[in-house]
C-alpha cells in the first residue's frame, strides 16, 4: 500500500469514528433511530466520503433515520473538517449498508439447504440399492461363460 493510500485509510477511518460519536452525542433529531455506522469510503482525492449505515428497525424507522442523516449532513461536514485538520472536508454522503439483508438472505438459503439436506437423509436411511447386493464382478470366481485365457 503506498502512502497516500494509506492516508485515505486512515482519514476514512477517522472519518467513520467522527461520525460515529456525532451521532452518538451531537445529532439530537427525534428521528434519528438505532444507527451504526459500518463503513466509510473516501475517494482517492478525498474529496468525496460515502458513509455506510444500518438502522434496527421498520422500514419507517429506517427512512426517519436516513430524513435525519440527510439534514445533519452539512453539520457533521463541518465537524469532520475541523477536528481532522484537512484542507477540504469532503463531502459527505450516507449510504444504506444492504449488508443486514443479504446476511438474511443468506441465513434463509442456508436454513433452506439443512431443511433439503435432511430430508436427503431420511430418505437414504430407508432405501435399499437398486440392484443386487454386490453389483461388481468378483474376480476370485471365474465366469462360467469367459474363455480361459491364452486361447
Amino acid at each position: 500500500m503506498t502512502d497516500h493510500e494509506a492516508r485515505v485509510r486512515r482519514l476514512a477511518d477517522r472519518i467513520q469514528e467522527i461520525v460515529a460519536q456525532l451521532l452518538e452525542r451531537r445529532i439530537k433529531d427525534p428521528r434519528l433511530g438505532f444507527v451504526t455506522i459500518t463503513d466509510v469510503r473516501l475517494t482517492n482525492d478525498m474529496r468525496e466520503a460515502s458513509v455506510f449505515y444500518t438502522v434496527m428497525g421498520d422500514d419507517q424507522e429506517q427512512a426517519d433515520s436516513a430524513a435525519a442523516l440527510q439534514s445533519a449532513r452539512g453539520m457533521i461536514r463541518t465537524e469532520v473538517g475541523r477536528i481532522t485538520g484537512v484542507r477540504f472536508a469532503p463531502s459527505i454522503k450516507f449510504v444504506q449498508d444492504a449488508l443486514p439483508t443479504t446476511v438474511a438472505h443468506i441465513e434463509e438459503l442456508l436454513d433452506q439447504a439443512a431443511k433439503d439436506d435432511a430430508r436427503v437423509h431420511e430418505q437414504a436411511a430407508s432405501a435399499d440399492f437398486a440392484g443386487e447386493a454386490d453389483p461388481y464382478r468378483d474376480d476370485a470366481e471365474p465366469d462360467e461363460d469367459a474363455e480361459p485365457a491364452g486361447q
